[in-house]
């Protein structure tokens, strides 16, 4: 019985780096997105997993606007027009392809208010991820590098 608690205790300090390591290879979690265009923070967004795998994405804090501290989706059409940023998915439907990618989905630009198709792959351990947005092939398209907060 001692040699079998003892076991159990010497292996919780590796399953619990084990699931640290697999956290950090998710894009679960917030990050803060950098502008492609100035390179400045613009906002933070919260990607959540499904059971299923894929992932989507909200709006969580608007850090830099030149429509304000609250800006709307003045640009975008049917339901999300001229709705709060805040709080609003862009994220939707990426499913897992890969090692530590993930597409199939799409991205909303609320300044733009276009829907693009998206890819994103998690680099440098989980610390940043890469967000892929275009029309048609991925050549089409542009990258966003975004910081885990």
């Amino acid at each position: 019985m001692r040699t079998l608690l003892t076991a159990l205790l010497l292996a919780l300090p590796l399953t619990a780096t084990s699931l640290t390591a697999l956290a950090d290879d998710s894009p679960a979690g917030r990050w803060q997105t950098i502008d492609d265009e100035t390179g400045k923070p613009k906002s933070v967004v919260e990607i959540q997993q499904a059971a299923d795998g894929t992932l989507s994405g909200r709006v969580v804090e608007i850090l830099q606007s030149e429509h304000g501290p609250n800006p709307v989706c003045s640009a975008c059409e049917g339901e999300l027009k001229d709705q709060p940023i805040t709080g609003m998915t862009i994220l939707r439907d990426l499913k897992p392809d890969g090692e530590n990618v993930w597409s199939g989905g799409t991205i909303l630009d609320p300044a733009k208010g276009k829907t693009y198709r998206a890819k994103v792959t998690v680099l440098e351990g989980g610390e940043r991820l890469e967000m892929r947005g275009y029309i048609g092939i991925e050549a089409l398209g542009r990258t966003q590098t975004w910081i885990r907060q």
